[in-house]
């Protein structure tokens, strides 16, 4: 059996959803990987076009209650990805090891839609690179090494 992985956040509409997808990407043949909200409210569109853009098809996923866990499944690791959630998450049997990596809120930012995607992608990417220096850390190669190679100039040409 495979260990189970909950990332929660408050609204599961934005960084846990986007934990829950790189490390779908990255590590699914090691993990259960699954994400809640306390306080569910739909996945955030910013989310689901950033995701996107780095070939992550998040259009099937649903904002999930954590309620659809407790008392159901048990955890080998809960990874809180917001303050609110980890100030406020109940502790529960089955819960295992509890892990806090706290990422700002993409949602909260206020201004045009560009400023808005950036910020997500920001968070996209901070939440990339804090999955793989997790799995890193657990001794799993999340991307696989390419061969060497030599690129020889000339003046006008690269070989």
């Amino acid at each position: 059996m495979k260990p189970k992985i909950l990332f929660l956040c408050t609204g599961n509409s934005a960084r846990s959803q986007m934990a829950e997808a790189w490390l779908r990407k990255y590590a699914d043949d090691y993990f259960e990987i699954y994400s809640a909200g306390l306080e569910p409210q739909g996945i955030n569109p910013y989310t689901i076009r950033v995701m996107e853009e780095i070939g992550i098809d998040m259009s099937k996923h649903r904002s999930k209650s954590l309620a659809e866990y407790i008392h159901k499944m048990e955890f080998s690791y809960l990874i809180t990805v917001c303050s609110s959630a980890d100030e406020k998450c109940p502790y529960f049997p089955g819960m295992g090891i509890r892990m806090h990596w706290p990422f700002e809120d993409p949602a909260a930012v206020k201004g045009s839609d560009s400023e808005k995607t950036a910020k997500f992608r920001q968070v996209r990417n901070q939440i990339k690179d804090r999955i793989i220096k997790w799995l890193n850390e657990q001794g799993i190669e999340t991307v696989k090494p390419y061969p060497a190679r030599i690129l020889y100039h000339d003046s006008d040409r690269m070989f």
